[in-house]
């Protein structure tokens, strides 16, 4: 079973809608929090991050303000939350110069690499496992590589939700391009919900000042 929301992020989340018309830069440091996917092509493995950003947006009451933000080729939407304001952004472009749209956000919005998370795919871990970690290599994947190629860094912050690896090394492809399978959709809606509850406890923890990740040090979750 999915753990409930903690009574605390569940009473920060209900403030949000009143939050969402005050100044951006009132609620305190600015996260730019990045779903990497295939523009248009919704529901597939490698767009579990969007899925993500979608989720979030619906828990923050934004789900209905995606705006496309031409200045860096994505669609757009900002929440208040506490100490935070967070840029939700999905980018308008494939999958492998994704990091064009982030590097536009990120100066858009005048944020540094320290500010953004990238949400992704992560073909290494099982559907219903996720991990969020801070800096290191691509692992492979070109959504992930776009950006540090981008950004000139690796000093993001990353959540690498799981999709599972197919058995077939040549079939990798198809796979993470095709869609969840009927069997993956009874759990998939439960993953997407302890996504965006851990990022948001990140990212809420970090603009208070309570936690610090040192480099390529990463923190598992497992769905119940």
């Amino acid at each position: 079973m999915l753990r409930p929301l903690p009574k605390r992020l569940g009473r920060l989340l209900s403030r949000t809608m009143s939050h969402r018309e005050a100044d951006p830069r009132a609620a305190g440091k600015r996260v730019l929090v990045a779903g990497l996917g295939n523009y248009g092509l919704r529901g597939t493995r490698h767009n579990v991050g969007m899925a993500v950003l979608n989720q979030l947006a619906q828990k923050l009451n934004v789900a209905d303000q995606w705006k496309t933000d031409r200045r860096c080729r994505a669609d757009v939407t900002i929440a208040n939350v506490e100490e935070a304001e967070l840029v939700l952004m999905k980018p308008r472009r494939l999958m492998n110069i994704n990091g064009l749209s982030v590097a536009s956000a990120a100066e858009t919005y005048e944020l540094g690499v320290e500010d953004i998370y990238l949400v992704h795919d992560d073909l290494d871990k099982p559907l219903g496992k996720m991990a969020i970690k801070l800096g290191g290599s691509a692992r492979g994947h070109n959504g992930v590589r776009s950006c540090i190629s981008s950004l000139r860094s690796d000093c993001m912050v990353r959540l690498r939700v799981g999709i599972g690896r197919p058995v077939e090394e040549a079939l990798v492809e198809s796979y993470v391009l095709g869609r969840f399978t009927s069997a993956e959709h009874e759990v998939l809606q439960r993953v997407l919900e302890q996504a965006a509850d851990l990022l948001l406890g990140h990212i809420l923890q970090r603009s208070s000042g309570k936690d610090h990740m040192p480099p390529g040090s990463k923190r598992d979750r497992t769905p119940h």
